[in-house]
């Protein structure tokens, strides 16, 4: 490189788990650029802020990232680092993820302090979980368990399990094994019974449009294999409009040439509940992705969609 970086600025949030991530990208940087000045700009998002709702109904996955992309925007920020499941489908204008972080476990966890998995939860045990793609999933295996919403960063969600609040709290796999809390997992749900968040387990690179002279910079932190499922499953999501609002996820694995992915629709219930796989060409990761989509919109998803935004709509 002609003219490698001398000073960079990473915008984050200030939780446990996106400092975590933050200092990880830091760390990746200063070791591709020795001379380089790394430092990280800690920020508090409107999502951090409002706690007392569920995501779904107070904006959405934007909430996490708006006051970072203002950052960017202004200049206080070279780039942002992300978790790929908080990062809406559309970037605004203006924006574009430049990097996909290798991902690491996407599976969702089990997490509890007297129970060893989701089979062995009494009737009428209370679940937490901040998802309506994981309360749709848990519903339709298990509809005799009380699904509750569950807010807060890492540390607050575990502090409220083990006051007692729920017999047990299903949280990403990543996050607990990036901050060294992988014993808190009492078991792995597998991705055939509780399908991820789209993105789920990666970390995505946001930038200013207009930064260019990034491109070249940061291009060594992306993961082809992990940037091609992640791409698929976005995709998927787009088609389908995928929002907090929306229960549904899709999970994609690369295989040599080939791209695999499966992903569903469901009621909040989980009573209406679609499943699709599809494969196709690595090389057209997001084409796949929409012929996912189209599979469960030629069966219904769409009247399940449109459902779910009549009562979206109505709160």
């Amino acid at each position: 490189m002609k003219n490698p970086p001398i000073r960079l600025v990473i915008a984050s949030r200030e939780s446990a788990l996106a400092m975590w991530q933050a200092k990880h990208i830091q760390a990746k940087l200063q070791s591709l650029y020795p001379n380089c000045e790394v430092t990280i700009l800690g920020m508090t998002t409107t999502g951090d802020q409002i706690l007392d709702s569920p995501l779904a109904y107070i904006g959405g996955k934007g909430l996490f990232v708006k006051e970072l992309e203002t950052a960017l925007a202004n200049g206080s920020a070279d780039l942002a680092v992300h978790s790929m499941k908080d990062v809406p489908m559309n970037l605004p204008d203006g924006f574009m993820l430049v990097a996909t972080g290798e991902r690491e476990d996407a599976r969702d966890a089990f997490v509890s302090n007297n129970f060893k998995n989701l089979e062995s939860l009494p009737h009428g045990s209370i679940v937490g979980t901040s998802s309506l793609r994981r309360q749709s999933q848990l519903q339709a295996r298990f509809p005799h368990l009380k699904i509750e919403s569950l807010r807060g960063n890492l540390q607050t969600r575990l502090r409220k399990l083990d006051e007692g609040q729920y017999a047990a709290i299903i949280l990403a796999a990543a996050g607990l094994i990036r901050l060294g809390l992988a014993n808190r997992i009492k078991d792995t749900i597998s991705p055939q019974d509780s399908i991820p968040a789209v993105g789920q387990g990666a970390l995505g690179i946001e930038i200013n449009a207009m930064r260019g002279d990034l491109l070249e910079i940061l291009a060594p932190l992306n993961h082809t294999d992990t940037q091609l499922c992640v791409e698929a499953e976005r995709a998927f999501s787009r088609a389908l409009a995928g929002s907090c609002t929306v229960p549904l996820g899709a999970y994609a694995l690369r295989d040599d040439d080939t791209i695999n992915i499966a992903g569903f629709v469901a009621s909040v219930d989980g009573k209406q509940m679609l499943r699709e796989k599809a494969h196709g060409p690595a090389a057209n990761a997001e084409a796949v992705g929409r012929a996912l989509a189209d599979k469960l919109i030629s069966r219904g998803a769409d009247k399940i969609l449109a459902a779910l935004d009549h009562i979206n709509n109505a709160k």
